[in-house]
C-alpha cells in the first residue's frame, strides 16, 4: 500500500498548516470534532528517525496546535503517537510516523465509548516488574 502520508490527496485532506519539513492536517477519518494529526514530510516510521530539524518543527507545530484547540476549541488535548508494526497499514493505521492531537471534554465520546473501560486495566506497579523493568532499560 502507497503510504497516503508521502502522497497527501489534496481533494479529501485539509491541510491546517504546511511547514518545509512538518504539515498539519484534518484527520480524515476522524475520532473526535477537530481531531489533527502533525506529519512530518519525509517518511519515517519511527520519531528516532526524524533528525533535528525535522523534531525542531514538529513539536514547535504540536506546541503551537495544542495552544490553539486549548483556546478555540476544547479544555483538554490528548496528544498521541502509535507505533505499532504488527499491525497492517489500512486508513486507520498508516506506517507514516505522526502525532494525533485530539480536544477532549469531560466525559465526551471518546472517554464514554472506550476509555471508562481503561479503568480496569490498570493494575498497581510491583516491585518485582519495577526491578524487571529498570534491568532492561539500563
Amino acid at each position: 500500500m502507497d503510504c497516503p502520508f508521502c502522497h497527501i490527496d489534496k481533494e479529501k485532506t485539509k491541510i491546517i498548516k504546511e511547514g518545509e519539513k512538518v504539515m498539519v492536517v484534518l484527520s480524515n477519518p476522524r475520532l473526535i470534532e477537530g481531531h489533527l494529526l502533525v506529519i512530518p514530510k519525509r517518511h519515517v516510521e519511527k520519531i528516532s528517525e526524524l533528525n533535528e530539524e525535522e523534531l525542531k518543527e514538529l513539536f514547535e507545530n504540536i506546541i503551537e496546535f495544542q495552544q490553539k484547540i486549548l483556546s478555540k476549541i476544547s479544555p483538554g488535548c490528548d496528544i498521541r503517537q502509535n507505533y505499532r508494526p504488527f499491525q497492517k497499514q489500512n486508513n486507520l493505521k498508516i506506517n507514516h510516523f505522526h502525532f494525533h492531537l485530539l480536544p477532549r471534554k469531560f466525559e465526551d465520546e471518546i472517554y464514554q465509548k472506550c476509555q471508562i473501560f481503561e479503568k480496569n486495566l490498570f493494575k498497581e506497579l510491583t516491585k518485582k516488574e519495577a526491578v524487571k523493568i529498570v534491568k532492561l532499560f539500563n
